[in-house]
């Protein structure tokens, strides 16, 4: 039985809004929040575990809940949600930090160690007014980007590679190729100031 016209056209529109909204949801990244358990004594977390500020005495460890899950000896946290595909767009909010690691890490990486020393982490690092990636201690010099005061990161598993983006410019200034051997979570560590995630991004067109 054929259908009106007008039921036909608002069925035709209906379903071309529900594949609009399903596009949009597949171009969406990860959306996540800090996970308290994992951060150092030396980290708070705020604005809803989005945040993370450094204090530089922190609390004291008596105080602070034992868990295996919780860095001991540098100032990490670690995000609350896993990447095993796809790809993933998200960005982080500078205030006051003049040295802090940002990028992604296995998911049980030492609790003993700090993101980008290791071959279990894959970051960007800024200190001294300058961006290097970082990768098994070992530092490459980045250009082309100043001190940040909101950059983005594009996490792409599949392509086992992390970007680091100036959305100033909506443009990638540095690809870290990476070797990915199962889930990732968003990582991050400072040594001052705070950084302010904001995740649940759809990845921007062009990049």
């Amino acid at each position: 039985m054929a259908l009106p016209f007008a039921r036909s056209l608002s069925l035709c529109r209906w379903g071309a809004k529900r594949l609009g909204i399903a596009a949009a949801e597949a171009r969406r990244g990860i959306s996540f929040k800090l996970e308290e358990k994992t951060a150092h004594s030396s980290l708070a977390l705020f604005k809803g575990d989005t945040g993370v500020k450094y204090g530089m005495v922190g609390l004291e460890p008596t105080k602070v809940a034992l868990n295996v899950e919780r860095f001991r000896e540098w100032a990490v946290v670690l995000a609350d949600t896993a990447v095993t595909s796809g790809r993933h767009y998200w960005e982080v909010t500078v205030k006051r930090s003049q040295q802090f690691r940002i990028g992604v890490a296995d998911v049980d990486i030492s609790r003993d160690s700090c993101i980008g020393v290791d071959d279990r982490s894959w970051v960007f690092t800024y200190a001294q007014r300058k961006w290097h990636t970082m990768l098994v201690k070992e530092k490459t010099p980045i250009e082309g980007i100043g001190q940040p005061e909101k950059v983005g990161l594009l996490l792409d598993y599949e392509a086992q590679k992390l970007s680091l983006v100036d959305v100033s410019r909506v443009a990638v200034v540095h690809t870290l190729q990476t070797d990915f051997r199962g889930p990732v979570v968003p990582a991050f560590a400072l040594w001052d100031g705070e950084l302010l995630t904001h995740s649940g991004l759809e990845v921007p067109e062009g990049l």
